[in-house]
């Protein structure tokens, strides 16, 4: 029996009319986004095809890439497809929580457009700095960080492959870890265009304010299981809360997330949501594993064609 696992997508992937085309062709993804622009108080199709300034806002790229990834999400269970395990970066975790079965969806609308917002406030543009660092030892790469601490924080964010590991914190300390890469031979730095340090201690003030949203809102048992990116393990139900909190300031942990997905015994990955980043990420963590990405109708045909 084959066995697929959804990966949803994060941050960053966002384009202007992402699912335009899916959304004036299927009734279902027309529906999904109507129920979100109700629940927010403003149309987020048109904020998706015609607002570009507000899209990369991160207040409003959450919702847009939450919702475009969950009417994809939607689409394929209507066609037969459904995961044996999901799992999602970073803002993508509350897709996978919704596919999971744990979250309701207007409460996963609800609830990330709360999170942008605080994630917005705690690290305004231009508050800190992201670089990604590759092929680095992780270790070296740890022992930098903690070295340049002394110039503030700066700290891992994103272990996205074993190859390429996000850090991110405070423009001077980013700095510091920057001279030290360079002394210690690394080569290639490459400055990432975030709005913020996102997954460092920047973040503690919006994990404060989620902690007290996320008390209030209902969790259900899993129907299949999930891997969080904090800790890389399969969460558990009494676990949600306490781990969506932390996700906002402490490192997301992708390859070893997708070691437990390859654990389970999966065959193939679909990454769901706009963009290719994942994919491009699991070629460097295994190319063996089968990787397909939707985010358009031709994409979308194409993988309904292939399992018809």
């Amino acid at each position: 029996m084959s066995k697929t696992a959804f990966l949803f997508a994060g941050q960053g992937a966002q384009t202007v009319g992402m699912a335009s085309d899916l959304y004036a062709t299927y009734p279902l993804v027309k529906e999904t986004f109507d129920r979100a622009s109700q629940i927010l108080g403003y149309d987020l199709r048109v904020l998706i095809d015609k607002d570009e300034k507000k899209l990369h806002q991160t207040r409003y790229t959450q919702p847009a890439i939450l919702v475009t990834s969950l009417a994809i999400y939607r689409l394929l269970v209507e066609h037969g497809i459904r995961p044996a395990i999901v799992a999602g970066l970073s803002l993508g975790e509350y897709s996978a929580l919704v596919a999971s079965g744990a979250l309701d969806f207007e409460d996963a609308v609800r609830l990330v457009a709360k999170r942008g917002e605080y994630m917005e406030a705690a690290a305004p543009a231009g508050s800190g700095k992201m670089v990604a660092v590759l092929n680095t030892d992780p270790l070296l790469i740890e022992e930098v960080c903690q070295k340049a601490s002394t110039k503030g924080i700066v700290t891992p964010a994103n272990y996205n492959t074993p190859t390429q590991i996000v850090i991110g914190g405070e423009g001077p300390a980013v700095d510091y870890a920057l001279a030290l890469f360079k002394e210690h031979g690394v080569k290639r730095l490459i400055p990432l265009n975030v709005s913020g340090p996102f997954h460092t201690a920047l973040l503690r003030p919006a994990a404060e304010k989620l902690a007290v949203d996320l008390a209030q809102v209902p969790f259900s048992s899993f129907t299949i299981p999930l891997v969080g990116n904090t800790e890389a393990q399969i969460m558990e139900l009494g676990q949600i809360r306490s781990l969506l909190a932390r996700q906002v300031m402490e490192p997301v942990r992708f390859y070893e997330s997708i070691a437990r997905i390859q654990e389970f015994g999966v065959d193939e990955v679909i990454e769901l949501g706009p963009g290719k980043v994942l994919s491009g990420f699991l070629k460097k963590i295994d190319k063996g594993l089968a990787t397909t990405s939707v985010e358009d109708c031709e994409s979308i045909e194409a993988l309904l064609n292939r399992k018809g």
